[in-house]
């Protein structure tokens, strides 16, 4: 829906679009989902909220990976080690995207990155090589190791 709207410190009215509904996930309690945008781009309500919640998910996935893999970290001197610490970053989201890919139907699919690297890859395992393959084995009780095992055949494919 949509309405005009002229804030206090606002020299005009401004239109507004809301969408108003009540949310339940399982095992959990109702919950009342509000969300308000404005606006001065001409349109239906639903083409434009349609609009902003691609651009919502595009700065999700930018605040995904500056918190989970600290894209913005530009901490050293030189720009040169600043454009490789951020060229690295986005390798590491673009390889942690792929994961959440192959990922797809299990219950990892939804997990942001930050997630991800916790408990599929900063885990403690034993390597051993030999002439024909790599073994890994992961810890006897760790939580996530039937997924793990998937995700590694998924991503042999």
């Amino acid at each position: 829906s949509t309405t005009d709207y002229k804030s206090g410190s606002w020299k005009k009215r401004r239109r507004v679009l809301y969408k108003a509904e009540v949310t339940q996930h399982e095992g959990r309690e109702p919950r009342d989902n509000v969300r308000y945008v404005v606006t001065n781009m001409r349109g239906t309500a639903e083409e434009l909220y349609m609009r902003y919640l691609i651009r919502c998910d595009s700065e999700n996935r930018i605040k995904e990976a500056k918190l989970g893999l600290r894209s913005d970290r530009m901490s050293c001197s030189r720009f040169l080690a600043n454009q490789l610490r951020s060229i690295l970053a986005t390798a590491a989201y673009v390889l942690f995207q792929e994961l959440r890919l192959r990922a797809r139907h299990t219950e990892a699919a939804r997990w942001q990155v930050d997630r991800l690297r916790k408990c599929l890859v900063q885990v403690a395992a034993r390597v051993t090589k030999s002439a024909r393959r790599f073994l890994i084995r992961l810890p006897r009780h760790h939580p996530w190791a039937d997924l793990w095992c998937r995700l590694a055949i998924a991503c042999d494919r």
